[in-house]
């Protein structure tokens, strides 16, 4: 999930999608050894039972399975609206790597998070990174593009230039006067425009019900009677709402950094704010405590220099070699990429330390790595499909007081960060009408839920883990004490080890587990 200003949409934020950064300015994501050449297999006998007759074309597909490297890659096609089959197909990218241990437990389907980010390549690009070797040698691990994301049929919106100047280039007016909100309001306009004349009619139909509703259709032509999935960020909220329509159909489930479904689009913003502020405190007092800290004093003195650097980079921008400047909304960017792993941080220091010296370059690595830019194109569409996601699942639902209350709330908790989060809802000039719903899910009579947090998650705050695990009628709570967005398969053997009895043996916590 991407960070977006305050109002309606919130400030989700992408999920395991964001990984460690070196010191190199490369980027560094784990990649799966090569398992030798994939072999396609026989689609498997598709389960439908329950499905109603206009539904079965889809559920009883056969699915084309060709190599794909050391993975199976096919296409899934499932409705474009749900709630009228016959009315236009769209079609998803699925990826399959093969159990390595033989005689799998299952498929076991991966979500990265977002919304926006591709599965396809988590699973590509990064499979050690998104599930243990344990899991890799027990399931078929399946990625997929979600609609409207990556390879799957997609929301298009504008191209590598028009992006550029959509997510970086600095309004003409000062921060917060009349003309600035604006520029913004025009900015947002276009960019809803542009989406919605090149993404073939699908806006209305980029909703997680819709996204939850396809993963059922890729269970059943995997010929799995149940879904086994782990989710993260985003994710969980999918993986929730499948348990919400299909709670008979519910596996083993692993919801890991969740978002709290109950609650709406500012309160998400808000939450988050405060959230980050105290990752970023976290990281301030780790950096004073090292000798290439550029900060000094303690870590309130060190948040204000920090905020002084964000002003002054506010009020006269710092050009790049490309040609690019650095204001405070990008180098705000910058920081909240590098608070999703504390493996991040001294990269982050670097690039804090560069930029006081007056070189952008670095912070521009940083935001780049997050906008998912490299070599001035974008490698993806996850920037669109986070917009079409969130502009249809969060009502516009709040008042002229509330967000004030919000702002108010987030000046004082959040002071550093403050200045930088709101703006104009982007969602005002979207095309299509929200037609989601915030709402406590339960999922009743679905097997045990897993449910992952991180104490200070800055992403998803732990309270949302809590209140999702609390919700759910089968949740099981598993707190992971520390930093960063998620918490399995970061090296901690305690809540590792649960989630694996779990995902391996069927075997769930008899209670909530807190890892310490």
């Amino acid at each position: 999930m991407k960070t977006t200003p305050l109002r309606r949409t919130g400030a989700l934020v992408a999920g395991i999608a964001i990984v460690s950064l070196t010191l190199t300015g490369c980027l560094y994501a784990m990649i799966p050894e090569d398992g030798g050449e994939a072999v396609p297999s026989a689609s498997a006998d598709p389960d439908t039972d329950g499905v109603p007759a206009e539904l079965l074309p889809f559920y009883e597909q056969t699915l084309d399975w060709s190599v794909c490297g050391a993975f199976d890659c096919t296409t899934v096609v499932v409705p474009l609206d749900w709630d009228e089959p016959g009315a236009g197909e769209i079609e998803l990218s699925v990826i399959r790597h093969r159990a390595t241990g033989g005689d799998p437990i299952g498929s076991l389907l991966t979500n990265p998070g977002g919304p926006g980010s591709s599965g396809v390549s988590l699973i590509r690009d990064s499979l050690d990174y998104a599930v243990g070797s344990d899991v890799v040698a027990a399931y078929d691990v399946i990625g997929f593009d979600p609609r409207g994301v990556g390879e799957s049929t997609a929301v298009t919106c504008f191209d590598a230039a028009e992006m550029d100047a959509y997510l970086y280039d600095i309004p003409e007016d000062p921060r917060g006067s009349e003309g600035w909100t604006a520029e913004l309001e025009e900015r947002n306009r276009a960019f809803a425009e542009a989406c919605e004349a090149g993404s073939g009619g699908i806006l209305a139909s980029i909703t997680t019900d819709d996204a939850a509703r396809d993963m059922d259709v890729i269970r059943a032509v995997l010929g799995d009677t149940e879904l086994n999935y782990l989710g993260y960020s985003y994710g969980t909220f999918l993986g929730a709402t499948y348990a919400k329509l299909y709670p008979e159909k519910v596996g083993r489930l692993v919801l890991d950094g969740a978002i709290d479904p109950s609650i709406p689009g500012l309160e998400v913003g808000t939450v988050q704010a405060l959230g980050f502020e105290s990752a970023l405190r976290a990281y301030m007092a780790d950096c004073l405590d090292g000798q290439d800290c550029p900060f000094r004093g303690s870590v309130d003195d060190a948040m204000a220099d920090l905020g002084a650097l964000l002003a002054a980079v506010d009020a006269d921008p710092l050009q790049a070699g490309d040609g690019r400047e650095l204001g405070a909304d990008s180098l705000m960017t910058g920081i909240i990429a590098a608070l999703y792993s504390q493996d991040s941080w001294p990269f982050l220091t670097q690039a804090l330390a560069d930029t006081l010296a007056g070189d952008p370059t670095l912070a521009f690595t940083l935001a780049d790595f997050y906008n998912g830019r490299e070599g001035g194109e974008y490698t993806d569409n996850s920037s669109e499909a986070f917009r079409a996601y969130n502009c249809m699942d969060y009502p516009d639902d709040s008042t002229a007081e509330q967000e004030a209350a919000a702002e108010e709330l987030i000046a004082a908790e959040a002071p550093t960060i403050a200045p930088y989060w709101s703006g104009p809802d982007p969602c005002d000039a979207w095309p299509a009408a929200p037609t989601g719903v915030r709402e406590e899910i339960t999922a009743e009579g679905a097997a045990p839920i897993l449910v992952v947090g991180t104490t200070n998650d800055p992403a998803t705050p732990y309270e949302w883990s809590v209140a999702l695990a609390e919700q759910l009628s089968s949740g099981v709570l598993i707190t992971r004490v520390g930093e960063g967005h998620t918490g399995y398969n970061k090296g901690d053997a305690c809540v590792d080890d649960a989630v694996e009895a779990y995902l391996l043996g069927g075997v769930a916590p008899e209670g909530d587990l807190y890892c310490d």
